[in-house]
């Protein structure tokens, strides 16, 4: 007799589960995306999410005494980002092969966490650094060190020597000003995170008109960041796509990894991005609002349809000549069954109602 409200769901579920990997949405943790209506902030990872993370040296510096030319100062970097895919490692030998440079083989390399690598090339101890690195060891900037808001800045160590820096400029994406936009329409604050350096955060995030920032943030510190927020109260996400994001990731109440990044940042998140567009995370975010509304008037439509047929069906108007027959409740189950199959069909990706 009755439409129950569980099969209402379960096609809610089934339609959101396919309509969300149609568009590059892939839901690994069924409760991290039926979380996301509660999502008070979001934290972004600024290179490849909210910029292209495309890095293009934009100039380069090298230290006269220590070094003889940009090209040396070059394939020294080269060297030791060889074998790195990150972006800035990528930016350095994209320009490495516009000046068709030959590297020199580099050898013994090791991770300095969150702050470089280094190896040797050359029978020389290379170190490609964050200014991090400096400030921790104390060494000296250059009398004519500048860098631009919009410049990611590394500097290359012979030894403890400074032996230059190169600078690299990563473009923000078109769609993060729309994508940060929205979340503020929908009353979820945006919080940018990164290992840069505060101007090149302060920059991002202004021209964004974001609700904050952390800067310079090492591996290890990620999580802590995303407690800070959840002890204020916040009901975190958090987007990441390298090895370094998978403790932040699962710190957040719902974890968001890029397609794009590590296959240990996406086994930890609950939901993975084939894309790294900022909308995606947006749209994300609001077709997990619009899943539990659909679940809700689903469980709404169904409850109120039974408060009015069970007790028809069980007679209680009978004295007024008012009773459901069998034929007519066979009609009004098919019809109940119909009114959720039919709501549930409305879902769609960026519907907000």
């Amino acid at each position: 007799m009755s439409a129950c409200a569980w099969p209402g769901c379960s096609l809610v579920v089934a339609k959101s589960t396919s309509l969300s990997a149609q568009h590059g949405l892939l839901i690994k943790n069924r409760t991290a995306f039926e979380n996301a209506r509660k999502i008070t902030s979001i934290v972004f990872d600024k290179t490849g999410t909210l910029t292209k993370g495309k890095f293009e040296v934009s100039r380069m510096v090298f230290t006269e005494g220590v070094l003889k030319s940009e090209d040396e100062l070059l394939r020294l970097a080269g060297a030791l980002e060889s074998n790195s895919e990150h972006p800035i490692a990528t930016g350095i030998l994209s320009e490495v092969k516009k000046r068709k440079l030959t590297l020199p083989e580099a050898t013994q390399f090791k991770a300095i966490t969150g702050k470089g690598i280094e190896a040797v090339a050359e029978q020389k101890h290379i170190k490609v650094v964050s200014p991090g690195y400096l400030k921790e060891n104390s060494i000296s900037l250059p009398a004519n060190f500048k860098v631009a808001s919009n410049e990611t800045v590394v500097f290359v160590l012979i030894g403890e020597n400074l032996a230059g820096f190169v600078a690299l400029a990563d473009a923000i994406r078109e769609e993060s000003n729309g994508a940060i936009a929205t979340l503020h329409e929908n009353g979820i604050k945006s919080i940018l995170l990164t290992g840069d350096n505060k101007q090149v955060a302060e920059s991002v995030s202004a021209q964004l008109k974001m609700d904050g920032f952390f800067a310079e943030v090492l591996p290890h510190e990620k999580m802590e960041k995303i407690k800070e927020l959840q002890q204020q109260g916040e009901f975190v996400a958090m987007t990441g796509d390298g090895v370094n994001d998978a403790p932040a990731l699962a710190q957040a109440d719902v974890g968001i990894a890029v397609g794009s990044g590590s296959d240990i940042a996406a086994e930890t998140a609950g939901i993975v991005l084939v894309n790294s567009n900022p909308k995606d995370i947006v749209n994300l975010i609001l077709f997990g609002k619009a899943t539990y509304r659909k679940m809700t008037q689903n469980l709404a439509w169904a409850t109120g349809y039974n408060v009015i047929t069970l007790p028809l069906a069980a007679g209680v108007l009978y004295n007024q000549g008012i009773m459901v027959s069998p034929a007519i409740g066979a009609v009004l189950m098919t019809v109940s069954t119909v009114v959720v199959a039919i709501n549930a069909s409305l879902l769609s990706i960026g519907n907000k109602k």
